[in-house]
């Protein structure tokens, strides 16, 4: 699954959330915007922020809420548990479970 942020109409960003049926990887990619108006974006979206150049957070109910109506794996829902499951494993999800960290990525042809 890709959050991205990319310049938009009349060039105001906005936030995306596609490949939503691949949950055996979560990262941010960011097109042509700059890191101040990633965060923005992200914030006014509700799904996270960024935390430097490198990483943000994602809101883990709200990128659920925009992803699984998207969906169209009947097994999503277990398989997003899994993937929550898995970065707590791997130490990226928050303690209170709130909050994931990602990777920022450039966003390929944005």
């Amino acid at each position: 699954m890709i959050v991205e942020v990319v310049g938009g109409a009349d060039e105001v960003p906005e936030v995306r959330v596609v490949d939503v049926d691949d949950l055996a990887r979560l990262h941010l990619a960011l097109g042509a915007v700059t890191d101040e108006e990633a965060d923005r974006t992200l914030q006014d979206a509700g799904l996270g922020r960024l935390t430097n150049a490198e990483s943000g957070v994602l809101n883990v109910e709200a990128l659920r809420a925009a992803a699984q109506s998207r969906s169209s794996a009947p097994d999503w829902p277990e398989r997003w548990d899994g993937m929550v499951a898995s970065a707590r494993e791997q130490g990226w999800l928050s303690e209170d479970g709130d909050t994931l960290q990602v990777r920022v990525e450039s966003a390929a042809g944005a």
